[in-house]
């Protein structure tokens, strides 16, 4: 269904795969990857938002490479150039604007891009509107947003059981963002693990969540950038 395409980024060409909707515009929303790269995953997710009436576009991050290892996928994620991957995030919400998303764009990201879409809500509050970080933390110590930027709906969700962002960290991220007068919530799911979206990965993959969740963003998008 969709196709990769090149965008400007601050005086480069940035990457990424754009999905549209078979109407053929619909409400921006970018899609941001795993530590695996931009791998099939997150080209469906793309075209499952496509399918719901959006244009998708997930920028690739690591500019073609990708993994399936997690020793190597952190260590892609943890030498990605941050300026670099700021820029072409920014470039994606400039590519759907001048597609037609002129009010604004939703965030989607996973893991390491739950992260980075919440730092990208802090980076352009002018044009995002709703940010959904799936078990998203900033796993960069020198890289914390500044949380008091986000001018965006949050709404996070993460698991019980994961270990890496815990939930007694997202809580305290909700207690942040709350605490700074943001319209924030975070939702976890019992007995699901990280990953619990990613239908790659059956040793977590939890079907029940993964459509709540799903649904969950889909409202807040289709309600927020309508």
């Amino acid at each position: 269904m969709g196709e990769i395409i090149q965008f400007p980024s601050n005086g480069t060409d940035g990457q990424g795969y754009l999905a549209t909707p078979p109407s053929g515009s619909g409400p921006g929303v970018v899609v941001i990857q795993e530590w695996w790269g931009l791998v099939d995953h997150i080209k469906d997710v793309c075209d499952r938002f496509a399918l719901e009436g959006f244009t998708a576009l997930a920028p690739d991050l690591y500019r073609g490479e990708v993994s399936r290892e997690p020793d190597e996928a952190g260590k892609l994620m943890m030498a990605m150039a941050l300026d670099r991957a700021a820029k072409d995030m920014s470039g994606a919400i400039d590519e759907l604007v001048r597609r037609g998303s002129k009010n604004g764009v939703g965030v989607v990201g996973f893991c390491m891009g739950g992260g980075l879409a919440l730092a990208l809500a802090c980076q352009r509050p002018d044009k995002v509107l709703a940010v959904a970080p799936f078990y998203g933390a900033v796993p960069w110590p020198n890289y914390q947003p500044d949380y008091s930027k986000i001018t965006a709906k949050v709404r996070g969700h993460y698991a019980e059981l994961d270990d890496w962002m815990t939930p007694e960290k997202a809580r305290e991220l909700e207690k942040t963002l709350t605490d700074l007068g943001k319209d924030a919530r975070i939702t976890i799911y019992p007995g699901t693990q990280h990953a619990f979206f990613n239908d790659t990965r059956p040793e977590v993959f939890n079907p029940q969540a993964s459509q709540s969740a799903w649904k969950d963003t889909v409202d807040l998008f289709r309600t927020t950038l309508s």
